[in-house]
């Protein structure tokens, strides 16, 4: 096998193991039809070895495959809603920033508390969210956390991190790198995918829906599964991220409530 080494004396520490760790469990699903996901060849402080990806142009029907494949990895299940990888006790991360651990029974309560609000905070204390932008991003906030936005869906293996740079084609179809795997909704995935513009995201929705049909209103609740990445985004990359998220929380906010109540903490 081909490969290329990562390398980051300034990483944190587990940083590539972390890596290593979700890509594994990411992995597993392969089994069962499940998105294609990078090998790791080795890993250790400081550097991970990963198989190269020979890239390729995408096309249509490899995007509805990779579609079909996600929906399958997603179907794998998590313990919780915010549970790290199977037998991984380290940290996780998104990017270099840590990535906060739930054990979680309700979605709005770990979304909005570890993967909203922290990241957040962080862009309030840069300046890249300013205090009129603030308020409706708290009451957005807020709504999430009290359960508005629960439904009967179970924790889900997602990615994480799925922008496009973290989906590779190739002449076999989309391969998978770089993820921040935990436990959480499927449509945040697929929220991220449309954020930064994924080649064929139609027909990614397409496959998808095909494999395991999304329930009703989820183009509508794309904003509201947009919240964490802006908000990580708007933590380092600058004043415009802010002011998307601020858009992005007003829309939440228009969102007509889901169809249960919240599920109780879990264990």
């Amino acid at each position: 096998m081909d490969t290329l080494s990562k390398h980051g004396a300034d990483a944190p520490p587990l940083f590539f193991e972390a890596e290593a760790a979700g890509l594994a469990w990411l992995a597993e699903a392969e089994a069962d039809g499940g998105a294609r996901i990078v090998r790791v060849a080795g890993v250790g402080p400081g550097h991970i070895e990963l198989e190269r990806i020979r890239e390729a142009r995408p096309t249509a029907e490899a995007a509805r495959a990779f579609g079909a494949g996600l929906a399958r990895t997603h179907a794998a299940g998590a313990a919780a809603f915010g549970s790290a990888p199977d037998g991984w006790d380290g940290p996780i991360f998104i990017g270099r920033r840590p990535l906060p651990i739930a054990h979680e029974g309700s979605w709005g309560r770990f979304y909005a508390r570890d993967r909203v609000r922290p990241y957040v905070d962080i862009a309030v204390e840069a300046g890249t969210v300013t205090a009129g932008q603030l308020p409706v991003i708290e009451r957005a906030i807020e709504r999430i956390e009290a359960g508005a936005f629960d439904d009967d869906e179970p924790p889900a293996r997602i990615h994480g991190d799925l922008w496009t740079g973290n989906v590779l084609w190739s002449e076999g179809g989309a391969v998978l790198i770089d993820p921040a795997a935990h436990g959480g909704h499927r449509e945040t995935d697929l929220a991220m995918l449309d954020l930064f513009g994924v080649p064929f995201f139609e027909e990614i929705a397409a496959g998808y829906n095909d494999t395991h049909p999304l329930r009703d209103g989820w183009r509508a609740r794309i904003p509201l599964h947009q919240l964490h990445p802006l908000a990580v985004h708007a933590a380092g990359h600058g004043p415009s991220y802010g002011i998307a998220l601020a858009e992005a929380a007003r829309a939440t906010l228009e969102l007509e409530e889901g169809p249960v109540r919240p599920r109780t903490q879990a264990g």
